[in-house]
């Protein structure tokens, strides 16, 4: 099944990551948030890179745009909202529900197959509405279900077998693994499972990048642009509402961003330019704003990025410092072809 031209699959090690953000309260770094960040050139050229973006890692929900590239591969007739959400980490809104009881419907089948685990809303509002009317955490509610469904979908236009869609040796699983090493441009390097019970495939940072940049860069009507597309118009279905990757598609047009538990972030320009981030310790407080700085870096508009500076840290109920990405990130601070 796989192709013989690959490059071996990245190493598995102990990451070199780098700092990549501070945590300055009242002028005094407080903390240091670690990782690892590529900036890809329109060509695919890395234009800059910190840390090490070459060792194995898990995407987690970032590779969820290759995952549907996949399925639409396979047969997966979505497009617009159901597929956004086809890919989508949602935030348990009602849209979100019913969009994934629909593509069951459009298979013929009910919550009763999904195989994801029970889970509340992501969205603390959503989910503390769910709790206050005592409802039970649901496999529709978690935020992998839209994909699950879809999943499902998948296996039943190809006549595959559906209580064990999420074993690794599934025709499902292993059409997804070739997709993935198809976009990386790399083997992978070592099968996990991700917190929603579906196999999770190890790549390195710059084989994410790259899969994103082959994304965004399709022809119309393949594949990958239906995927693009489906993300970018309906940003919402594949997050929630408030969502901090939303609101970055919106405000720089063109961008397809993907966020992953674990600080992880990739985003891709029509013309190749991709950005791809992996923050050590999975703090989501710098996962935005080093991915900002990464496209500022990549030649995207400062202008447009002045909302992704992150939260400000609070002291006696005022802001009294934030999160801000190392001077190596800035693009008026080194050359746009810097390497550390």
């Amino acid at each position: 099944m796989y192709s013989i031209s690959l490059p071996d699959a990245p190493p598995v090690r102990e990451p070199l990551h780098a700092p990549v953000a501070h945590l300055v309260r009242g002028g005094v770094v407080e903390g240091v948030h670690y990782g690892s960040v590529v900036v890809l050139g329109p060509g695919g050229d890395v234009r800059f890179q910190l840390g090490d973006i070459e060792a194995a890692f898990y995407p987690r929900s970032a590779l969820k745009p290759v995952q549907a590239v996949a399925m639409v591969r396979a047969g997966l007739p979505l497009d617009g909202e159901l597929l956004a959400l086809a890919a989508a980490s949602h935030s348990g809104e009602e849209r979100h529900l019913s969009g994934a009881r629909r593509i069951l419907e459009l298979a013929g089948l009910t919550e009763d197959a999904l195989r994801n685990v029970p889970d509340l809303p992501f969205d603390p509002v959503v989910r503390d509405a769910w709790v206050r009317a005592g409802r039970a955490p649901s496999r529709l509610a978690q935020n992998c279900s839209g994909k699950h469904a879809a999943m499902l979908y998948t296996c039943k236009l190809n006549g595959w077998s559906l209580e064990d869609y999420l074993d690794p040796a599934h025709p499902l699983q292993q059409a997804v693994a070739e997709i993935a090493e198809d976009l990386t441009g790399q083997r992978i390097a070592h099968v996990s499972v991700d917190g929603c019970g579906a196999p999770l495939f190890s790549v390195s940072l710059h084989g994410l990048a790259r899969a994103a940049a082959r994304v965004t860069t399709a022809a119309p009507g393949t594949p990958e642009a239906r995927v693009a597309d489906a993300l970018r118009e309906h940003a919402e279905m594949a997050s929630g509402s408030g969502r901090d990757v939303a609101a970055l598609m919106r405000a720089v047009p063109g961008l397809l961003a993907k966020d992953g538990f674990e600080g992880v972030q990739v985003a891709a320009l029509p013309d190749g330019r991709a950005v791809a981030v992996k923050i050590a310790d999975g703090a989501d407080r710098a996962r935005i704003p080093v991915a900002a700085a990464a496209l500022a870096r990549a030649g995207v508009d400062p202008a447009a990025l002045t909302g992704f500076a992150g939260a400000a840290l609070l002291g006696g109920g005022r802001p009294v410092g934030s999160v801000r990405p190392v001077s190596a990130l800035d693009p008026a601070v080194r050359p746009a072809c810097a390497t550390v």
